[in-house]
């Protein structure tokens, strides 16, 4: 499945609608431990059990308020519309899943 690119516009079809748990990356492109992530976060795209969404905070700031990001690279995992788990930080593939409840 491909990373979606996440919007205010597209949040409530992409993420409340979704059949499986999803994963939310709170990126920014200037932000080096984000860039030590993405390939991560590529990776869990590759997988049918998960949706994986990406947020550029600064282009989309108030995604990034709604869900209280304060520092990224912040993951979001959510599951029937509501949040299962948040953590910051570089993670592993291992993590992530453990996060995701998988």
């Amino acid at each position: 499945m491909a990373i979606i690119k996440l919007t205010k516009e597209n949040f409530v079809e992409e993420v409340m609608g979704a059949a499986t748990p999803v994963l939310i990356d709170f990126y920014a492109d200037w932000c080096g431990p984000c860039r030590m992530l993405a390939p991560t976060v590529d990776a869990l795209a590759d997988r049918t059990d998960i949706k994986v969404c990406k947020v550029n905070v600064d282009n989309e700031p108030e995604l990034a308020t709604t869900f209280e990001v304060e520092v990224i690279p912040t993951l979001v995992a959510m599951k029937d519309g509501g949040v299962i788990g948040k953590t910051t930080g570089v993670k592993t593939e291992a993590e992530i899943l453990k996060l995701l409840g998988i």
